[in-house]
């Protein structure tokens, strides 16, 4: 087959003006994309933690049982969380490198691989899923609470393709500089769950599985969005059609090398958490596993915008890379974390004043009153825990980029496998300080965390701008 590498496409597909704008907001200044991309991925993302608070409202509302239903399904659902956003970084890494380099045919013909490893996906693990939720969440040891968590889990099974398809395609339009549309879509989604879930499961009498079904309808719905955009409208910049399609094996390798070391990320941060839990009923009880849980929900949404950041710098430093700007790389990594580090500041210094006001949300009830001093507590010592994550995820970011997936997956487990463990594992346990420990060990192995990567990611940017 026949490759076009310039930018030049057949009038009968010819993209709009936004997804040419696109494409020259990542080839210049670093500093203005990644302000440009990363606003409305804060918005998106914003707006999906809101409906998952929001939904965990509704459930309670069927009882305790069918809260903790959905609690023993989520470590499988955030599995497929990380396994489609991890491909969406591998996506957005090639097909972005691939713009930069002016490869418009490979950029398509990598998209295109793209929707195929979702559909091989999907056909391989959805069935045996839907098989085995039941037999799973007993092994998880939901009990009594199994039936619930089988109802709902099996129907968010069944929308996995929906899931991969959805992250895929959010990530080809961020590779090609289109954030808005991709921060369209998501905020529909979440907003469009937000209504179902309480006319589903009440309304309509579905009980849990109306939770599950919301967020199938929805996905349903903007995938429907989507497809007509690609399909339909042609108004991308990456075409996705059967034309642009040539079976290359490397393509394949290159998603896989990023996205599959990204899934793993998510993993191994589940993998923290159950061994933080651990440490924390060790020395306090299930009532320092409650402080946790809900102060931690807190540090999710502060650290919201920077993910968003380090999203936006996968396709800037990705474009830079393909173009063999490696100067543009630099810029990228230096503005982010100073942008990150600057917000991280900002939002410490909020927290900090207003921990027991936000402690007072989760405490609301004379049975969960007693946690409020607790939960101010750890809020007061995250606060010096976010300055230290933009280094360390904007520096991941570079590597996935420039298809360095694995360097990017050992970072995360010297992060949190190594150095938050560890330190929180010496300073609770070893030396004592019980639950309050725990939380300083975190925020020790982050701070350590985010030098090591970022002096890690100079010495990688210094080694290109010297071979460049």
């Amino acid at each position: 087959m026949k490759i076009n590498n310039s930018q030049d496409t057949p009038p009968s597909v010819k993209p709009r003006k936004g997804s040419t704008e696109g494409i020259a907001l990542l080839m210049g200044d670093p500093k203005k994309a990644i302000i440009k991309l990363s606003g409305p991925m804060i918005i998106a993302m914003f707006l999906m933690s809101t409906y998952n608070i929001v939904n965990a409202i509704w459930v309670a509302g069927l009882g305790s049982n069918a809260l903790a239903a959905v609690g023993f399904v989520t470590p499988l659902f955030m599995i497929l969380i990380g396994l489609s956003n991890g491909l969406g970084a591998g996506v957005a890494s090639v097909i972005s490198r691939r713009i930069g380099a002016k490869d418009k045919a490979g950029a398509d013909n990598a998209a295109v691989h793209a929707l195929l490893l979702v559909l091989i996906l999907s056909a391989i693990f959805t069935i045996p899923l839907i098989l085995l939720t039941g037999p799973i969440v007993r092994l998880f040891g939901a009990g009594e609470t199994a039936g619930l968590a089988t109802a709902y889990g099996q129907v968010v099974f069944l929308g996995m393709v929906l899931l991969l398809f959805t992250n895929i395609a959010y990530a080809i339009l961020r590779a090609e500089g289109d954030a808005k549309r991709a921060m369209y879509v998501m905020g529909a989604s979440s907003v469009l769950n937000m209504v179902l879930d309480p006319l589903l499961i009440y309304t309509a009498g579905m009980g849990i599985a109306g939770a599950a079904w919301g967020m199938i309808v929805s996905l349903v719905m903007v995938s429907g969005v989507l497809l007509y955009w690609f399909f339909i409208r042609k108004d991308t910049y990456v075409t996705i059609s059967y034309k642009a399609f040539s079976w290359d094996r490397k393509t394949v390798r290159d998603i896989l090398g990023v996205g599959l070391p990204a899934s793993v990320e998510f993993f191994l941060m589940s993998i923290l958490a159950i061994f933080i839990n651990g440490l924390l009923v060790a020395t306090a009880g299930t009532d320092a596993v409650a402080v946790y849980t809900a102060g931690w929900r807190v540090v999710f949404f502060a650290i919201i915008p920077m993910i968003a950041i380090s999203t936006a710098v996968i396709s800037v430093a990705g474009a830079a890379f393909g173009a063999r700007k490696f100067t543009n790389i630099r810029t990228a990594h230096t503005f982010s974390v100073t942008l990150g580090i600057a917000i991280a500041l900002v939002t410490s210094a909020i927290t900090y004043i207003f921990a027991r006001q936000i402690a007072g949300i989760f405490t609301y009830s004379p049975e969960s009153a007693h946690l409020g001093p607790e939960i101010a507590a750890f809020l007061a010592i995250m606060c010096f825990f976010y300055p230290f994550i933009p280094p360390g995820v904007m520096s991941g970011s570079i590597f996935q980029a420039t298809g360095k997936g694995m360097t990017s997956l050992v970072m995360t487990v010297l992060r949190n496998l190594v150095f938050i463990a560890v330190f929180a594992y010496l300073i609770g346990i070893v030396l004592g300080y019980g639950e309050h420990g725990v939380w300083w060990g975190i925020v020790a192995g982050d701070i350590l965390g985010g030098i090591v990567s970022f002096v890690w990611a100079r010495i990688y940017i210094s080694r290109l701008l010297a071979n460049a």
